[in-house]
């Protein structure tokens, strides 16, 4: 599992080590060869060896001029730009003896970027606060296209707790960071300027609880429910699924054979005529109708202003299947069902737009309207709110999944291809994760397992290409074989 830790609890950790060292230099010199390390790999692969830094005024751009000493020292040409500040350590003449030229900001800076290979930015680290000084806004604004940016610690600009998505800050090909990774890393507003995502081993260690958790390939088999001889299937989980309408006939299905693909003991299906026709003829396991169940999934394609055949009867069970003690998962239109708390366990899934309604809905008269926008520039601030407002786990979808429950660590999985942004793919992800919460799993892991099946079988399902939702649905019961027995 990757665990990611807060900058303040990452800086104690860090004053606690340097504490035991003779050398209060040491660990930035073990940061900067790291550093180095992983630049003389990139320069390997793309035969470059023209190395400009960002140099900031902080310890980030210290540790980049000592990797480009390094650098310099192996024959690469490194070049640092110095904005209208001090450097954190030395100055121009120390650097240039050591084999680093540095540019002033009144100098030809323009230039000397052009020919950049390698770009190291170095300008903010996890102290700073979210934007760019004006001098360095111009530097990445010039950043030449095919040069290969890492970031040292952090994209510079970017909001260190990854909470908040800033557009004028740098966006990474490689983000080296160094112990272990921050919120910035792994959260979505930010993740996507991190780029490849290099640790570089300095020594500290951290305890108590991080920021956010991301499950990996070796978190499957120590979570999944795998039967043993003396199961049934009942002691494997019986899921009840509200699905579809009249409208929406494929959703039911897409959630149905996901959940059965995922292991599911037993499945009962509710639906309208339609629906339920299409599911007898596709997924024959499903029992069809109300009667016992373990966890409900409640939603996908449910369409609660429907007066269709049916649909009154259908959204009757909806509702009793969320006024019960069981574990649910509501998707779609299931969240339309949502009116406040619930003390048994529960699994949200909404998209940004979902998520925003559902938030303008419980937040009352006096909240101030949320846009999907803002869900997506700030996702983390609005789940947590969901969360708090109706006592359920949060998984709002998209690039990176977020799993907030009401209180602790959160989860964030990105494991699935871009391709996986397609109509039924969520349908798909509530059978996996309905089939989880049956088997017992809490809403926290039964959301962020299943976020990791279901991400890694699109990719399974199609690798590089296009993934339709069923193809999808059907790589379900080989992806998880494949993740237990790697």
């Amino acid at each position: 599992m990757l665990r990611a830790w807060s900058a303040d609890a990452v800086r104690s950790a860090e004053a606690a080590l340097m504490a035991t060292l003779d050398d209060e230099g040491e660990l930035m010199a073990r940061a900067a060869w790291g550093l180095a390390r992983v630049c003389r790999a990139r320069l390997e692969e793309t035969g470059g060896s023209r190395v400009v830094v960002l140099a900031g005024p902080g310890n980030n751009g210290a540790d980049a001029l000592y990797a480009a000493v390094h650098l310099a020292d192996e024959g690469a040409e490194c070049v640092a730009l110095q904005g209208p500040w001090p450097l954190a350590i030395g100055d121009s003449s120390s650097w240039q003896e050591a084999g680093v030229r540095i540019v002033a900001a009144d100098g030809d800076w323009r230039a000397v970027l052009t020919g950049a290979d390698l770009v190291l930015d170095g300008v903010l680290g996890i102290g700073g606060r979210p934007g760019l000084p004006d001098e360095a806004v111009a530097w990445v604004d010039a950043l030449p296209p095919d040069a290969y940016v890492v970031a040292v610690d952090l994209p510079s600009g970017q909001d260190p707790a990854g909470e908040v998505a800033h557009e004028d800050a740098v966006f990474a090909d490689e983000t080296v960071t160094f112990g272990v990774p921050k919120p910035v890393h792994v959260l979505p507003a930010t993740e996507s300027a991190v780029g490849r995502l290099t640790v570089v081993d300095i020594g500290i260690e951290l305890e108590g609880d991080p920021e956010v958790e991301r499950l990996d390939f070796a978190d499957v088999p120590g979570l999944w429910p795998v039967p043993t001889a003396s199961d049934d299937k009942y002691s494997r989980g019986v899921l009840g699924v509200v699905a579809g309408g009249e409208s929406y006939t494929g959703a039911p299905v897409l959630c149905c054979t996901a959940a059965v693909g995922a292991g599911l003991g037993m499945l009962r299906y509710v639906g309208t005529p339609a629906p339920t026709a299409l599911v007898r003829a596709s997924v024959p396991e499903a029992v069809i109708g109300d009667g016992r169940v373990q966890a409900w999934v409640v939603g996908p394609g449910l369409d609660t202003t429907s007066r269709a055949a049916g649909s009154k009867a259908q959204l009757d069970i909806a509702r009793a299947a969320l006024a019960s003690d069981l574990p649910a998962l509501v998707d779609a239109g299931g969240l339309d069902l949502v009116t406040g708390r619930r003390d048994a366990p529960t699994l949200l899934t909404p998209h940004a737009g979902e998520l925003a309604r559902l938030l303008n809905r419980l937040g009352g008269a006096d909240s101030a309207d949320v846009t999907r926008q803002q869900v997506q520039a700030s996702p983390l601030a609005h789940a947590r709110r969901a969360a708090r407002l109706t006592g359920a786990t949060v998984l709002l979808k998209g690039a990176t999944t977020l799993v907030v429950p009401p209180e602790g660590t959160v989860r964030s999985q990105n494991d699935a291809p871009p391709w996986l942004a397609t109509a039924g793919a969520g349908d798909v992800l509530a059978g996996v994760c309905g089939a989880l919460l049956a088997a017992g799993l809490s809403p926290l892991d039964a959301g962020s397992l299943g976020a990791l099946v279901h991400g890694v079988a699109a990719d399974r399902a199609n690798p590089g290409g296009p993934v339709r939702a069923l193809a999808l649905a059907h790589a379900i019961p080989g992806t998880v074989a494949h993740l237990l027995t790697r």
